[in-house]
């Protein structure tokens, strides 16, 4: 036995690639099949039609499907999920940048250890309860409305919510309460991406900008945002991939109109017209690979 051990030793001493193929034989196979493996099926599930009479797939190569989502309903489903990213992108960004900004500059020993443990509870926690606990904060009985009057800005809630298009009977059932809720739960994937490229920045440069005579306002145009957007970038392809892909908030917290997830799960369940959810679902991998592309470009990546 132990010359066998030894014997497998020196091979693997003699040939180091084939240890390594060995250790990365499983995930790739892993990789290969069922990742891989999957998104090749789906793309080809893309590619058939739904036969209007019998309802069955029919396997024939056709653009038939994908012509399907420039209908005006799919079309508005598509631009109605990419704006919901894109503000809740934009907004994760405001509200991120100075917190990270504060833990990577001022916090030190235990507030920087506290300030890590506040941005990664809310993530330790279920996805569903947050949603849930959101739905009652917002509904019209819900904490907001009522300290909304105790506050006496009962008016400017009931005018927010009487603004077309995002507004609603309630929080809890408009754009806004969606927004709200896709910004709390992704904020955390903002902060930290931004928190890591604002570690990265020398407090040398920030201090010779002073020392050169730029005030505050122009050594953050001029030195920290360039250099922080890497982080920015980072965190942005979490929060807008994310809101992209996700059918549960819209679903609990929002009205009937559905985003890309929604409708997903719709026409693979309810529906059966997998080739045109197979389409809908190719959408946002087509979105995101092109945003990827342009991060990578912007040096997104070195702040993962």
């Amino acid at each position: 036995m132990a010359a066998r051990a030894m014997s497998l030793s020196d091979t693997f001493f003699r040939r180091p690639g084939l240890l390594t193929l060995l250790l990365l034989a499983p995930p790739l196979i892993w990789i290969g099949i069922v990742y891989i493996g999957s998104l090749i099926a789906l793309l080809l599930q893309s590619f058939y039609h739904l036969d209007d009479f019998s309802g069955l797939v029919v396997h024939e190569f056709t653009l038939s499907t994908y012509a399907q989502l420039f209908a005006p309903a799919n079309l508005a489903i598509i631009l109605r999920t990419v704006a919901m990213a894109a503000a809740v992108t934009v907004a994760s960004a405001f509200l991120a940048f100075p917190i990270a900004y504060y833990a990577a500059r001022y916090a030190t020993g235990h507030l920087k250890a506290l300030f890590y443990l506040a941005v990664m509870m809310p993530l330790w926690s279920s996805y569903l309860v947050k949603v849930y606990a959101w739905k009652l904060i917002l509904a019209k009985e819900g904490i907001l409305t009522w300290l909304a009057a105790k506050l006496h800005l009962t008016p400017a809630i009931d005018a927010l919510l009487a603004t077309p298009v995002i507004g609603g009977p309630s929080l809890s059932i408009s754009y806004i309460g969606t927004f709200l809720v896709f910004t709390y739960i992704w904020l955390p994937y903002m902060i930290l991406p931004i928190q890591a490229a604002l570690e990265r920045v020398p407090k040398t440069l920030i201090e010779a900008s002073a020392d050169l005579g730029a005030h505050p306002g122009q050594t953050f145009r001029t030195v920290l945002l360039p250099l922080a957007l890497p982080g920015v970038v980072a965190g942005s392809i979490f929060t807008f991939s994310l809101t992209l892909g996700d059918y549960i908030i819209p679903a609990i917290v929002g009205n009937s109109r559905p985003f890309i997830g929604q409708t997903v799960y719709a026409l693979q369940g309810t529906a059966g017209d997998i080739p045109l959810a197979a389409a809908f679902t190719v959408v946002p991998m087509a979105i995101m690979a092109v945003y990827l592309t342009v991060a990578k470009r912007l040096g997104a990546f070195d702040a993962l």
